[in-house]
Order: structure tokens, then C-alpha cells, then sequence
């Protein structure tokens, strides 16, 4: 719970530095911190992945193996089950509903706490970095979620007011299910020995992360989330 407790916290602070201060950070410090973040993001991927690597040589070219297996396969259900699109219309619709917004608007603290609440629950970090807490207590990718979201609550106050830090609410209540949930089948895994396979998996994810935040690549990672659940599958099939 440690990484969605900070994320709470960093919406908190965010929100509070944005109503107090006048002045918003530069074009060129943003820059430098989005930079810094991709960096530390690849870093807590393969941190991640060599984590659930052990084993001979031939043992771990195996599960490397079953970790890019149940990326093709967690990426088809994925796009079967229209994962992503999903998440794009629900992060479409908050996008509108900010561009819509006004700083005079009298609605605009229930706005705040909608849109930011929406844009927070949904990309794949926040399912991700759940997941990843529960089941091995590393909490990186939420530590990343938790600056981003502390950078963006912060913009978004300036327009939405105070509303937007009751958005921690949900995203810790969402966020901390995930976490606890993840928690609850964790001993299970854990002696299956199949944890190592969703490290090493995950991982990959985390890695991919770092193209969307340094603006390289959109990918398309809340297909690939599937796979966190092939992972095991497979290892488990091919013991």
C-alpha cells in the first residue's frame, strides 16, 4: 500500500503547491523532470525483470522466453477486449471535460474531481504499479505515477480549484483494492514459485512505460496488461 498511500499524498501536495502558488514551473524544468522520470522508469523495468530472472542460462532464456510469449498473447486479448480503447474514451472524455472548463464555472470543483479522478484511475500505471506493490511490495512505478499525478493536480488546481484533491479519494480507493487484492493471492504464487514470471513480465511493461513518458512512442501498453495473468499460466504449463 506504500505506493498508492504516496500517490494520495502527492495529489494532496500537488493540489495544495497549485492553490498557493502563483507562479507554474517552467517549459524548461518540465522538461528536465520528464527526462529524469523516463530515465528512472527504465531503470525500475529492468530493476523489475532481471529481478525475476535467476536460474542457469539455459533456465533464464526460458523465462525470458514465456515473458515475450505472454506479452503476444496478453497484447491479443488485449486488443479483443478493446482494453486500451476503453481507456482512451474514458481519458477522451476527461480531456474534454477540461478543455471545457472555466475557473468562473460553479460547477467547476465537481468537474475537478471527475475529470482528475479519471485520468488518474485510468492508464496502465495505476493498474500496473497496483499490481506490482501487492504481490512484491516494489512500488517504483507508483512512485513515478505519484509525481506525475502530484505535476498535473497541480496545473489542473489553477482551473478546478480545491475539487481536484478529492480526486485522491477514489485513486486511493481504487489503487489500494487493486494493491490489496494482488496482496491476497500473493502467497499462492509465491509458493507455486510463479511470482518471478509476473516480475519478469511486468518489467517488460515498466520498460515500455519509459517511450509514453519521454513522448517517443504511443504504446499501446493497457493491452499488454493481460499478460500479467499469462505469465504465471505459462510458467506453471511449461514446469
Amino acid at each position: 500500500m506504500i505506493g498508492t498511500i504516496l500517490n494520495g499524498a502527492a495529489i494532496l501536495v500537488g493540489g495544495v503547491a497549485g492553490l498557493a502558488v502563483a507562479r507554474e514551473i517552467s517549459a524548461a524544468n518540465q522538461s528536465r523532470l520528464k527526462v529524469a522520470l523516463g530515465v528512472f522508469v527504465v531503470y525500475a523495468g529492468l530493476s523489475a525483470t532481471w529481478s525475476g530472472l535467476n536460474g542457469t542460462f539455459g533456465q533464464i532464456a526460458k523465462q525470458i522466453g514465456i515473458a515475450l510469449l505472454s506479452l503476444i498473447l496478453g497484447n491479443l486479448l488485449g486488443k479483443l477486449l478493446r482494453i486500451q480503447k476503453s481507456l482512451n474514451s474514458l481519458g477522451q472524455y476527461a480531456r474534454e471535460r477540461f478543455t471545457k472548463a472555466r475557473p468562473t464555472d460553479p460547477n467547476r470543483l465537481s468537474e475537478g474531481f471527475v475529470t482528475c479522478s479519471l485520468l488518474f484511475c485510468v492508464g496502465p500505471m495505476a493498474i500496473l504499479g497496483a499490481v506490482q506493490d501487492g504481490l512484491t511490495g516494489d512500488f517504483k512505478t507508483l512512485a513515478i505515477k505519484s509525481v506525475m499525478d502530484g505535476l498535473a493536480t497541480m496545473a489542473f488546481s489553477k482551473t478546478f480549484g480545491w475539487g481536484v484533491i478529492l480526486s485522491l479519494i477514489p485513486v486511493v480507493s481504487y489503487q489500494g483494492t487493486l494493491t490489496l487484492a494482488a496482496k491476497a493471492v500473493q502467497p499462492v504464487l509465491r509458493d507455486q514459485a510463479l511470482l518471478d514470471s509476473i516480475n519478469a513480465t511486468g518489467g517488460l511493461l515498466v520498460c515500455c512505460l519509459a517511450l509514453i513518458v519521454l513522448d517517443l512512442k504511443k504504446v499501446r501498453v493497457a493491452d499488454y496488461l493481460p499478460s500479467l495473468a499469462f505469465a504465471p499460466l505459462l510458467t506453471w504449463f511449461w514446469r
